[in-house]
This record gives structure tokens, C-alpha cells and sequence, in this order.
């Protein structure tokens, strides 16, 4: 077993990681205070290449042909972006390198991956992913959204909400049912809806306590008349393509825990270094060291169980106890570890000015974001024989 990183993609860390510091830092403060998202960082990626990671060339990408390669190379793209700023990166990945486009790339036709994937890789569209509804979140089979065919289009109605990028997205894979009677095996489709489509509209912007820079809107579609075109796949085979676009933006989601927890064992180094009392700096007390210590472990576990769903995800088996063992494990790690950090400054963590607060606020999301906590465990015990 090797669990070390081949030299392509250590040199693809170093570079993001740069890239990141350089590009991307000097946007977290306007952003995080405007619940901003830098549309202008998605050209300079595409440029480079970085949007491209998650697809092979005949997609337009700059990914390797072995999956398990390609999603490697992903997640360390992701967790190096958020060890800057979680919300950012959050941004990116529901722009480009996420569910949209896995769905797009995995299940759509020739044409839609011309007209959808090949610009949103050179960072000049922004997809976006809606699922969840008013009613509808972790129960996806309940959602409520129609698409009824009308000659050449299709009339979708309903409301959708949490969708990140939704207010500034060029287009969105949208889940519909369009045989409620069939139910989830039969009845789900996948629609893309662009944007400027008569009878779609967005709805309000949400402000949230974390991930402030990643955009998140309420969808409405009122008698939205989108071409037949515009379906993935075939009608009623929705349910599937959302399932495996979940399953692996959960091993993305577990590498973005990763780095937000990565940047605040980092800030808490510094801090304990650096911030002095009774003579010595406070890293020196076996107290704090063994946090720092406990910090470090926990990221080890998750960054080692993440990489392993990712390549996991190559082999073609099913997979999904390990990526919700991985998606379940990140969430608590990230979650304890940026509490022990915030901890660690004391008083000056509960300050804005540090970023160790930031790091905390945004480890919330990973609670839920593509499935609670309590459905990864749900995932876990069932594959368990429970």
C-alpha cells in the first residue's frame, strides 16, 4: 500500500497552495463581509487549469483518464482552497468541480457538455446543483418540483432553496419529478435550467453564519419553460445520477474539512508559540500541547480516510460505507478541532479580527451540507447489517 502522493500531485499541492495564498486572500475579507462570491477567481483558475482537475479531456479537462487519479487530484485541490477560505472554495466547487457538472459529465450528452462543461473549465460559467426544498432535505424523495412535457419543452413548477450559486449561476441541474406516481425509481429527472429562462426566477439570498463568501438563494419556477434538450439522460432515470453526484461530493466535502481544519491547527501553532504567560509561551504547558497534539491526530485520521474514499472511487465497487465513514468522521474532526483552536486563543479567538473564528463558524456546515450527520450514520449502520 502506498499512501503517498505522486510526484505530479505533490507539485500540483504546492502550486494550488501558492496560488491560493496569493490569489485568494486578498478577496476573504470583502467577501466574507458582502456573503460574496468572487466570480472573478474562476477565469484565473480556468486559466491555469485548476477547474479542470475533476474531468478528463475528451470533457475539456485537465484530469487524468484513471478516476481515482483524477479525484485525488481534486481533493487536494479543494482542501488546499479551503485551508485559505472554506466559503471560497465552496464556491468554486458548486460552480465547477461539483455535483452540476459530475452529473453533466458522468450522464449528459456530447452537446450538453460542449455548451455546459467545456466554459464553466475555462472559469467563464457558473453551474450550480438545487435539490433541496422548503420540505425536502434530507427526505429527498419528497420533493415537490414538477416538469410536465409540453411539446418540445418541458413546464416546471416549484420552489427550491439553499442553492449555492443559484442567484449568479448561468445554469443549474435541477432535480424534478416528472412521474410523481413512480416515485424515486421512475419518476426523478435531471433538468438544466439556464438562467434568463421564462418563469425562473430567484428568490431571496440567504446570509449565513458560515461560508458567508459562497452565494446561497431560494429558486422559483413558475410554469419555467426549459427545451426537452435540457434533460440529462434519459427521463426518470434522475434518481441514480443524484446518488452517485452525492456520494462523491461527499469525499470532496470531507477534503474541504480537511483544510479548514488544517488552517486552524496551523493558527493555533502560531498562537501557542507566540502568546506568552507565566514567562512562557503557552505551548510549553502540557495542557495546550496535548490539544495541539489531539488536533493534529484527528486531521491525520480524516485526511487518510477522505483520500482513501477518493481513491476508492476508481475502483468501481460500492463504496458508499467508506465515503460516509469519511464524510461522517470529517464533519466531528473539523468540528472538535476548530472548537480546540478557538479554545487555544483564548478570549482574542472570540475576536473577528482573528481567523480562528471564521475557521469555527464554517465547520458547522460540514454537519449537514449533502447529508446530515445522522444519514451518514444511517448509511453506515445499514451497510453494517443494521
Amino acid at each position: 500500500m502506498d499512501f503517498s502522493f505522486s510526484p505530479e500531485q505533490e507539485i500540483l499541492r504546492k502550486t494550488i497552495r501558492q496560488f491560493a495564498e496569493k490569489e485568494i486572500t486578498p478577496l476573504i475579507e470583502e467577501a466574507e463581509e458582502k456573503h460574496r462570491f468572487p466570480i472573478e477567481i474562476l477565469p484565473k483558475m480556468g486559466k491555469l487549469g485548476y477547474l479542470g482537475v475533476s474531468f478528463p479531456a475528451e470533457c475539456g479537462g485537465s484530469g487524468n483518464e484513471d478516476i481515482s487519479i483524477r479525484k485525488i487530484d481534486e481533493c487536494i485541490v479543494l482542501e488546499e482552497m479551503s485551508r485559505v477560505c472554506a466559503g471560497i472554495a465552496f464556491g468554486i466547487q458548486a460552480a465547477v468541480i461539483g455535483a452540476p457538472n459530475y452529473i453533466i459529465r458522468d450522464f449528459g450528452n456530447d452537446e450538453q457538455k460542449r455548451k455546459y462543461l467545456a466554459p464553466a473549465i475555462k472559469g467563464e460559467k457558473i453551474g450550480a446543483f438545487s435539490l433541496t426544498e422548503p420540505n425536502a432535505g434530507s427526505d429527498a424523495a419528497s420533493i415537490r418540483t414538477t416538469a410536465v412535457s409540453d411539446g418540445d419543452f418541458y413546464v416546471l413548477n416549484g420552489n427550491k432553496i439553499f442553492c449555492t450559486n443559484g442567484n449568479i449561476a448561468d445554469y443549474i441541474t435541477v432535480a424534478v419529478y416528472t412521474d410523481k406516481e413512480k416515485g424515486v425509481k421512475g419518476g426523478i429527472s435531471i433538468i438544466v435550467v439556464e438562467k434568463g429562462a421564462p418563469g425562473f426566477s430567484v428568490g431571496q439570498k440567504f446570509k449565513k453564519i458560515g461560508h458567508r463568501s459562497a452565494e446561497n438563494a431560494e429558486l422559483i419556477f413558475e410554469d419555467c419553460r426549459v427545451p426537452q434538450a435540457n434533460i440529462i439522460g434519459e427521463e426518470g432515470r434522475g434518481w441514480p445520477m443524484l446518488m452517485a453526484a452525492l456520494n462523491e461530493s461527499r469525499v470532496s466535502d470531507s477534503a474541504r474539512a480537511v483544510g479548514v481544519a488544517q488552517a486552524a491547527l496551523e493558527a493555533a501553532l502560531t498562537y501557542a508559540k507566540e502568546r506568552t504567560q507565566f514567562g512562557k509561551p503557552i505551548g510549553k504547558f502540557q495542557a495546550v500541547a496535548f490539544k495541539l497534539a489531539h488536533m493534529h491526530t484527528q486531521i491525520e485520521a480524516a485526511r487518510s480516510l477522505t483520500y482513501k474514499a477518493a481513491w476508492l472511487l476508481g475502483q468501481k465497487k460500492d463504496i458508499r460505507l467508506e465515503i460516509s465513514t469519511a464524510r461522517l468522521f470529517a464533519a466531528e474532526m473539523v468540528s472538535s478541532v476548530t472548537t480546540q483552536a478557538l479554545e487555544t486563543f483564548g478570549g482574542y479567538g472570540f475576536i473577528e479580527d482573528f481567523p480562528v473564528q471564521r475557521y469555527w463558524r464554517d465547520a458547522r456546515l460540514f454537519y449537514f451540507g449533502y447529508g446530515t450527520e445522522e444519514i451518514q450514520k444511517l448509511v453506515i449502520s445499514r451497510a453494517l447489517g443494521m
